[in-house]
């Protein structure tokens, strides 16, 4: 059974940091390429950002560029998403999710399985 299981979020002020993990379980994780997603209240889901099945490849929504990075560690099976300065339009509900063939784009249907998200909350 795949898992993926998301942590790290919370609530900090403008221009404060957190680090996002999403552990998974059940595949072999170096075979997938991993995204983040968010959703904020009342709109669309959204890419964040997405990286290869070695790391070398990442991809990026534009308005995180610059302050969000995104990492794998495939020995821990994990996925990280540090986020910096961040802003209270960050605000939303975070998703990873992971992709069969490696896909690092930001089409939702080309990711397989999604973990539940983490609630990241920016104040002003």
């Amino acid at each position: 059974q795949v898992q993926l299981v998301e942590s790290g979020g919370g609530l900090v002020q403008a221009g404060g940091s957190l680090r996002l993990s999403c552990a998974a379980s059940g595949v072999t994780f170096s075979a997938y390429g991993m995204g983040w997603f968010r959703r904020a209240p009342g709109k669309e889901r959204e890419f964040v950002a997405a990286i290869g099945r070695s790391g070398s490849s990442t991809s990026y929504l534009g308005s995180v560029k610059g302050r969000f990075t995104i990492s794998r560690d495939n020995a821990k099976n994990t996925v990280y998403l540090q986020m910096n300065s961040l802003k209270p339009e960050d605000t939303a509900v975070y998703y990873c999710a992971a992709s069969a063939g490696a896909y690092i784009g930001p089409t939702t249907s080309n990711y397989n399985y999604w973990g539940q998200g983490t609630q990241v909350t920016v104040s002003s």
